[in-house]
């Protein structure tokens, strides 16, 4: 039931969709002679516009996202396995074509294939199946090994986990599988935005992973004012932090994370 009440209210609560629901009340709202109403709402759609695309509260609200986990320094000599969630692939256009295109969440497969030629010895998994709710689309667990194998990857080290399809069920399902014993260390991947609450989830389902933040959407230097990005990657940053921050919010709401911000161990 989370599952379908988390897609169904983002569907909704998403910017783009926001406005058009905007939009489209107000001409409604017109046509039946509400005019103060109709004026009201239609102002409501141009200011989300105006703040997402025109102004940097969208890389202001990643800031506190993207840089509360860091990499560690140094970096482990020696690792048992290599996670890396979900989230990176076309699904699909790979359903279609066979390929391995990736989209904006596509660094995470980079930085895996990096990590997995700097560590030869550690497992490799990749943890996401299909988390859409109406779009037909290959998971990315079955996409993974086509592009990791290509880059160097040998097939016999791949941990495949296609039955998730949030990040919750990543953690548990991750856990299950692997079954990660005392003194190993494990490696997490995904988009730094993503981190805070992957490391609640992990830590909730009794695994312990050290963070590896990749696919980095701010310079981190961005300050409030007008945008320092194009209108495009603006509007992305602020849809991407309003659905992390209502993320944590809701699993922090439901227990699936302790804290509404999850922080580095001391």
């Amino acid at each position: 039931m989370f599952f379908y009440l988390s897609k169904l209210f983002w569907f909704v609560a998403q910017p783009i969709n926001l406005i058009g629901l905007l939009v489209l009340a107000g001409v409604v709202l017109a046509l039946a002679g509400w005019r103060r109403l109709s004026i009201f709402i239609s102002f409501a759609a141009f200011l989300i516009i105006a703040i997402g695309a025109w102004t940097s509260t969208g890389a202001l609200l990643m800031h506190p996202l993207e840089d509360r986990f860091q990499r560690p320094d140094p970096a482990p000599a020696d690792v048992a396995g290599i996670i890396v969630l979900g989230g990176g692939f076309e699904g699909g256009v790979n359903l279609v074509r066979g390929g391995y295109e990736l989209n904006s969440s596509g660094d995470r497969f980079v930085e895996t294939a990096i990590l997995a030629r700097r560590y030869p010895d550690a497992r490799v998994v990749v943890t996401g199946g299909n988390g859409s709710l109406m779009l037909e689309g290959e998971g990315d667990g079955d996409t993974a090994p086509r592009l990791l194998t290509a880059l160097g990857v040998e097939a016999d080290r791949l941990v495949l986990e296609k039955r998730s399809r949030n990040t919750h069920e990543n953690a548990v399902f991750t856990r299950e599988m692997v079954e990660p014993q005392p003194g190993e260390v494990w490696l997490l991947v995904t988009s730094a935005f993503h981190m805070p609450r992957s490391m609640g989830l992990f830590r909730k389902a009794g695994f312990e992973v050290v963070p590896w933040p990749a696919d980095y959407r701010t310079a981190g230097n961005e300050h409030a004012g007008l945008a320092q990005d194009n209108v495009q990657d603006s509007l992305q940053n602020l849809t991407v932090a309003i659905r992390e921050w209502v993320g944590l919010f809701a699993y922090w709401l439901s227990g699936r994370i302790d804290s509404l911000l999850p922080a580095p161990a001391d």
